[in-house]
């Protein structure tokens, strides 16, 4: 009988590697050994070698050729890319990083950030391009502006970027924080208007059951929390707009809550569950918030990380093993409502979505049972019948003629 070469992935010093087993015996893993580049990694008490597709055929043709059977099942139908961390490493303190620029690059930066301002972009984008610019400014502090180029920015993607596993959003938003900067700088060679971005993941998103949701709700005792939960279902809001709802945004007589500038600068309305009104009401009165509908302890904007916090040990006691986030409600709103027969373009109003093509994605994870549509030949037949009461049996065949 054959032995057996077991090939799996392995993540190995910051590498893809493949991981090398077998049952043991001298004969086989002094054939192992042998083999050009295979070393034993101590920690994960195997040997390996790295990934690659060249590294994948010799290893094949190596030990065929040694009699042994190849079991590479684990590695059919894994993605190189996903044997990388998918974890970010955690942002560097802005703070001890302005501190180390020198005058020059400080003062570019803070000329960047008025300069984004002057564009009207949001805080948010302002933040968020400020801090990729700072990390480019930090990662290239001993290099003089006069001499920065298209290459010091290939460099800033391949060693920051890419090495510290952002993701492929943040990595598009780098990108587009560098055609603001550089068309703000105006250096020679120093342009990334021609800068890709990198294509989109396209993800389907988290979706609970509708009893998912109500356990959800059953298993949160506190009333605050429940009160958030049914806000950002019923409501279909993003996280944002919870925190940033206040009291007189609510209209319980009209059954409305009224979306202020929310994300793209954007109002809307939103219709208010009648089973959420008692609920709202018993928490108002409770906690008598002041100007936010949901508070901090001491007044103010309520903490986003508190909610998800809670809402990880509530799906513990729901039993909801799924990876769920507030945008998860948002997300399970409107699937919900596709699913009760709401057209795409109410949904597309309610959830405030700019393009059609952004609520589509629903389509995709809807349930809806294909048996249950009905075939339009009997919506007309059942039409013709209803119309002529005289004749109720609609004959749609003949008696062939001989």
């Amino acid at each position: 009988m054959k032995q057996i070469i077991t090939l799996k992935p392995l993540y190995h010093k910051d590498k893809s590697q493949i991981s090398i087993g077998f049952v043991f015996s001298n004969e086989t893993k002094s054939y192992i050994k042998n083999f050009d580049g295979v070393l034993w990694s101590v920690s994960d008490r195997t040997y390996y070698i790295a990934h690659s597709k060249q590294t994948l055929h010799l290893l094949f043709t190596y030990f065929k050729k040694g009699g042994y059977y190849i079991n590479y099942s684990a590695l059919k139908y894994i993605k190189r890319e996903n044997t990388i961390p998918t974890t970010k490493i955690k942002p560097l303190d802005k703070i001890i990083l302005y501190r180390e620029l020198n005058k020059t690059h400080k003062n570019i930066l803070k000329e960047y950030v008025s300069y984004l301002r002057g564009k009207r972009l949001s805080e948010s984008t302002v933040s968020s391009y400020g801090y990729f610019m700072l990390r480019y400014l930090n990662h290239h502090k001993d290099l003089e502006n006069t001499n920065w180029n298209t290459r010091s920015i290939e460099t800033f993607m391949e060693q920051i970027i890419t090495k510290e596993y952002y993701s492929i959003s943040s990595h598009r938003q780098c990108i587009s924080a560098f055609k603001h900067f550089t068309a703000f700088c105006k250096i020679e060679n120093f342009d990334a208007s021609r800068f890709e971005r990198p294509k989109k993941s396209n993800y389907l998103p988290t979706v609970l059951s509708k009893e998912s949701v109500i356990d959800l709700m059953q298993v949160t005792k506190n009333l605050k929390h429940r009160t958030i939960i049914g806000l950002l279902y019923s409501g279909g809001l993003r996280i944002g707009e919870l925190l940033n709802l206040k009291i007189c945004n609510l209209d319980i007589d009209r059954s409305q809550i009224h979306i202020i500038q929310a994300k793209g600068r954007k109002d809307r309305m939103v219709v208010m569950s009648e089973v959420i009104k008692p609920l709202l009401r018993n928490y108002i009165s409770t906690y008598k918030p002041s100007v936010f509908v949901i508070e901090g302890r001491n007044g103010g904007v309520y903490s986003a990380s508190s909610i998800r916090a809670f809402l990880r040990e509530s799906c513990r006691l729901a039993g909801i093993t799924k990876t769920v986030t507030p945008h998860s409600l948002r997300h399970s709103y409107a699937t919900h409502m596709l699913e009760n027969g709401i057209d795409l373009r109410y949904i597309q109003e309610l959830l405030g979505h700019a393009r059609p093509e952004t609520t589509m994605i629903y389509t995709h994870v809807a349930k809806k049972n294909i048996m249950q549509v009905r075939n339009p030949l009997d919506v007309i037949v059942e039409e013709l019948q209803l119309k002529d009461k005289d004749n109720k049996k609609v004959l749609i065949s003949r008696n062939f003629k001989c």
